[in-house]
């Protein structure tokens, strides 16, 4: 049992209830009272914290990442994305399991540490000569203690199919939805306090293809998982798609079955009107990545239109080799500015900012029942934010203070009642040793590719 006292409280419940001086009571890692005034008091054995100039919020879920990149950042720094794809896929063919667990290890401690309890890693890239590359991904997640969406993506279409990737660099259609189906049977849990769940995440339209898309939706509804791809992040993404199909990216993800409440798109940058109507429509999500679309300028992203059709929209940090910071905390701010330089002033407030780490982000991974608000009875994922210092003081606002402001130290991050970070220290791993590690692997993974 934890009792969190005295704090500043954020619930992003659907009321949008706050404290500014309450409690959250947790006990065998669910919410059981949350509110204003002094916690109560149990009678049975508990942790006490003071938590008086803390803000405390859901914990935040990360809607869109590719952890192995944390072993390739720095690279490819001028580069559109298809530059910048055709650069690392080289690279990406020395991948293997060691590899993976490090860099995926070092990247869950950083989002840890940045306030997350929730990451979905789509991981595509499956060399041959890897080692099981996928289980090296469950491993990291189960040992840094978050819970980990962990999505099975695959690639079909090489080189000599007109796709992006090496052919050496992709899969057999058959092949890649069998290794689905047997991730989704080893890993997947329907829990809702499920640390460990499995997605189908073909990797994007050009780098798949019709077949995989479709087998691959097909395979997803029959286990009752979720799916996820890439879409609509570039314009030469739309160029090429209306050169092969005759309709854009949306359209196209709409005839092969791609749109609907178990799916969710990772940057959907150049939606027409229509499309974006279409996605509230259907209820299909979005992971809106603000700083590597930045990085790689791609474009700004319509959140407020996707937000008023009524589609869910989550925060996604994507690969650390096009966001090298790898944090999550960041891309709140990042949102709120991108979302302002496109439609002015309200586009976008601070509590929408901070619904979209929280609510938006447990929309799209179909998990709202369970997370992304501080109620009782919901599993008790929590960030509490120290807002002592003086880079906060006077902002009256706590919510302003960590959305517009310098990223919060974290007093505590708990998932599922169990405490990963503390005082702004992992305490499931050594920060030193993962380091070390990620050092080794990106070494050993950049010299293959010389």
């Amino acid at each position: 049992m934890i009792v969190l006292d005295r704090c500043a409280v954020s619930t992003v419940d659907s009321s949008g209830t706050e404290h500014s001086s309450g409690h959250v009571v947790v006990d065998q890692g669910r919410i059981v009272s949350v509110g204003s005034g002094p916690a109560p008091r149990p009678h049975e054995s508990h942790t006490y914290v003071d938590a008086s100039s803390c803000l405390v919020t859901p914990g935040f879920i990360n809607t869109h990442h590719h952890l192995y990149q944390w072993a390739t950042r720095g690279l490819a720094q001028d580069a559109t994305l298809f530059e910048w794809l055709t650069t690392l896929y080289p690279v990406w063919r020395g991948l293997d399991d060691t590899v993976t667990h490090a860099a995926a290890s070092a990247g869950l401690a950083k989002l840890a540490l940045t306030g997350c309890t929730l990451a979905a890693d789509h991981h595509y890239v499956f060399p041959s000569t890897g080692g099981d590359v996928f289980n090296a991904l469950v491993s990291a997640g189960r040992r840094i203690g978050i819970r980990l969406e962990a999505i099975r993506g695959s690639m079909d279409r090489g080189q000599s199919d007109g796709g992006l990737p090496p052919d050496n660099l992709v899969e057999d259609t058959e092949a890649a939805l069998i290794a689905t189906e047997q991730a989704i049977g080893d890993y997947h849990s329907t829990a809702d306090d499920a640390l460990i769940r499995v997605a189908v995440g073909p990797c994007s339209p050009f780098s798949v293809s019709r077949e995989l898309m479709t087998g691959a939706a097909s395979l997803a509804r029959r286990h009752g998982v979720r799916l996820h791809t890439h879409l609509a992040e570039t314009l030469d993404e739309e160029e090429q798609c209306l050169a092969e199909n005759g309709c854009t990216p949306t359209e196209y993800a709409e005839q092969l079955g791609w749109l609907g409440s178990d799916v969710w798109l990772a940057h959907t940058v150049h939606l027409s009107s229509d499309a974006v109507k279409r996605l509230g429509a259907t209820s299909t999500g979005s992971a809106h990545c603000p700083t590597s679309n930045g990085r790689l300028g791609t474009g700004i992203a319509p959140v407020r239109d996707l937000l008023d059709a009524g589609a869910p929209v989550g925060l996604g940090v994507d690969g650390a080799a096009s966001n090298e910071d790898g944090g999550l905390v960041v891309e709140l701010r990042a949102a709120l500015h991108q979302a302002r330089q496109r439609g002015g002033p309200r586009a976008l407030d601070v509590r929408q900012a901070l619904w979209m780490a929280t609510m938006g982000g447990a929309r799209c991974l179909g998990r709202d029942d369970s997370l992304g608000s501080i109620e009782p009875g919901k599993v008790a994922d929590l960030a509490v934010w120290d807002l002592s210092g003086m880079d906060y003081a006077g902002i009256a606002d706590p919510v302003a203070a960590l959305v517009l402001g310098t990223p919060p130290p974290l007093k505590l991050l708990i998932v599922g009642g169990e405490v990963v970070v503390r005082d702004g220290v992992l305490r499931t791993a050594s920060t030193d040793e993962l380091a070390r590690e990620l050092s080794s692997a990106s070494a050993k993974l950049q010299e293959a590719a010389r």
